[in-house]
């Protein structure tokens, strides 16, 4: 019985502190009244003077249906309008001292209904958030 609680406790613990949101937690400042009908994905990249190729691909990488690329983007955030509850995949390609390094990630943008967690009730969007910056390279 104590390895089930305990079991049960990490496993909570750790679908808290994962990744971005999945819509247990409300950030207030963020809800609508009226429910979106598209969600703007949040795109963060390593912000450098070199160019970056963001590019979007609705569904599975592999299934390489293009949605929009992005060439040249220089900054470390890229924003872009897309359809609700669609599973879209990000590649960032960046060029350091002439080798190529991608970044990839993926995310299904969904919206949430919430009567409670606010002082009136409200939409708030969830899992549109894609961390696409370089975390070393190769020397």
């Amino acid at each position: 019985m104590k390895l089930l609680i305990r079991i049960l406790s990490f496993m909570i613990i750790a679908a808290m502190f994962s990744c971005e949101d999945s819509g247990w937690f409300t950030n207030c400042s963020d809800c609508t009244i009226e429910e979106p009908e598209e969600a703007n994905l949040i795109i963060r990249l390593t912000g450098t003077d070199l160019p970056v190729t963001v590019r979007i691909f609705e569904g599975e990488l592999g299934d390489s249906i293009l949605y929009d690329i992005v060439p040249d983007f220089r900054g470390s955030e890229y924003r872009r309008n897309v359809i609700l509850n669609k599973k879209y995949t990000v590649t960032a390609e960046y060029m350091v001292n002439g080798n190529n390094y991608y970044a990839i990630d993926a995310c299904t943008p969904r919206v949430k209904y919430t009567k409670d967690q606010c002082d009136d009730p409200c939409y708030f969007l969830y899992d549109r958030v894609l961390d696409l910056r370089l975390k070393y390279t190769a020397d």
